[in-house]
């Protein structure tokens, strides 16, 4: 591999000859510019594998090249270099692309971790599906909500900006966030996945950051915390809405400085972490009602990922169930001689009909319970058990004598705006005009149907 080239914006010149110096030892050729126009002009002549840029320039902001950058040099990473305490202002970046970002005075070390993490991004974007990690666990479906998931996944996985994963719960927010980590540069590292709401609240601290031997009782040795057990990889905060308040102060302070001071520590230990988080709650509802600092919410949810639910994408829910139910029989020790369980078009239409409050999570539930009590070669409707929620058989405007009409207008209502989502991706504009009601109207069915 040729020795990597980086471009290097600044206008104070002894830190562009400190910065030189450094990438040199790493075996990084700078190329360093004054100005954004200087920078512009490199661009044109040179070919990059990583620019870092000062966010205040003479003739301009970093911000606007770090966006000529993502659109015309998409493959190039880039970091911003921000004075010290400006979070506003590294959030603003990432928010604009930036790959990540360092504060001034530099640290050194910081800074070569944050090259050796872009460097890894040279050729990934060509990268084979068993190179990304598309051999491993995938989100399944064919739906055009799935396909733009699929989409963001691939670039969020090219820059270490916080991500927010939202979603109602079984809709696969860990499995987004692993997969996140996977087609990433941080995919050697290891992936660190914590329920904070499972911990504690008198060992949060010491869960996250690491303790001291005798700083409490029970402390009879020091214990790393899960921030320095993802070092290098990504920590993975799971229903981060349940961290007390008190924590949510330091963990604030853990992901703005990069560091965090164990429980009965003097001094701050550096860690090398991406954090993403992930709630099924309304996090801007928890800030309104103070039980989520405003500041936090702001720096992690630099860029937000909504998984869809399940009743969102209704044309995945066969391939779905056909592969879970091809695991579940293997791991009931079915064996490859024996014939394999199929769904029968009957239990797959009432599938696809079905709300799945619970979301995939309640969809293994369900086949779980149906390959332990069938007693055929073949799944029926009658073996699923299915709660009376889902819709009539039969077509979608149908309604059914049995039930309240009211019920089975709200039932068809819900179902025609779930359809019309799912074809245009989720767009709720797009799918207002297909439905022919104002996005205003649309937004207050939504609310009163309980979608999303």
């Amino acid at each position: 591999m040729n020795k990597a080239q980086a471009l290097v914006v600044d206008d104070e010149a002894d830190l562009l000859d400190l910065l030189k110096i450094t990438l040199a030892r790493m075996d990084v050729q700078a190329v360093t510019a004054l100005t954004l126009a200087e920078a512009r002009r490199h661009l044109e002549r040179g070919q990059f594998d990583l620019c870092l840029t000062d966010m205040n320039l003479p003739d301009g902001s970093g911000i606007d090249l770090i966006r000529q950058i993502g659109e015309q040099y998409p493959q190039i990473p880039v970091a911003m270099i921000t004075a010290h305490g400006s979070m506003e202002s590294a959030v603003a970046a990432m928010k604009a692309g930036a790959f990540d970002f360092v504060s001034k005075p530099v640290d050194l070390q910081l800074l070569r971790r944050l090259v050796g993490s872009a460097l890894k991004l040279r050729g990934h974007a060509s990268a084979s599906d068993e190179e990304r990690g598309d051999t491993g666990p995938q989100l399944l479906g064919d739906s055009a909500a799935m396909e733009r998931i699929r989409q963001l996944i691939v670039k969020l996985a090219r820059n270490q900006a916080p991500v927010f994963i939202t979603g109602e719960s079984g809709t696969g927010k860990e499995l987004a966030a692993r997969l996140i980590h996977a087609q990433g540069p941080r995919r050697e590292a290891r992936f660190v996945a914590v329920n904070c709401g499972a911990i504690p609240q008198d060992l949060v601290e010491s869960e996250l950051f690491g303790h001291k031997k005798g700083s409490f009782t029970g402390a009879i040795s020091d214990k790393e915390g899960l921030f320095q057990a993802a070092e290098g990889g990504t920590l993975f905060l799971d229903e981060v809405a349940d961290l007390p308040l008190a924590t949510q102060v330091k963990l604030l302070r853990a992901i703005q400085e990069k560091s965090v001071r164990p429980v009965g520590a003097q001094r701050e230990v550096a860690v090398d972490a991406r954090i993403i988080s992930a709630s099924h709650r309304d996090l801007t509802a928890e800030v309104e009602r103070g039980r989520f600092r405003q500041d936090l919410f702001y720096r992690i949810n630099v860029i937000e990922l909504r998984m869809p639910a399940l009743r969102e994408r209704p044309r995945d829910i066969p391939l779905l169930a056909d592969r879970l139910l091809q695991r579940l029989a293997r791991q009931q020790g079915r064996h490859g001689d024996q014939p394999a369980l199929k769904l029968s078009a009957e239990a797959i239409g009432a599938l696809t009909r079905y709300a799945f409050p619970g979301n995939v999570r309640e969809l293994e539930n369900i086949l779980e319970r149906a390959l332990a009590l069938c007693e055929g070669e073949r799944i029926d409707v009658d073996d699923l058990y299915l709660p009376r929620t889902e819709a009539p058989a039969g077509s979608h405007d149908t309604v059914d004598e049995s039930i309240p009409l009211e019920d089975s207008l709200r039932a068809i209502e819900k179902r025609a705006i779930l359809n019309a989502l799912d074809e245009t991706g989720g767009d709720q504009a797009a799918a207002g005009k297909k439905l022919k009601m104002p996005l205003k109207s649309l937004r207050y069915r939504l609310a009163r149907l309980g979608i999303g």
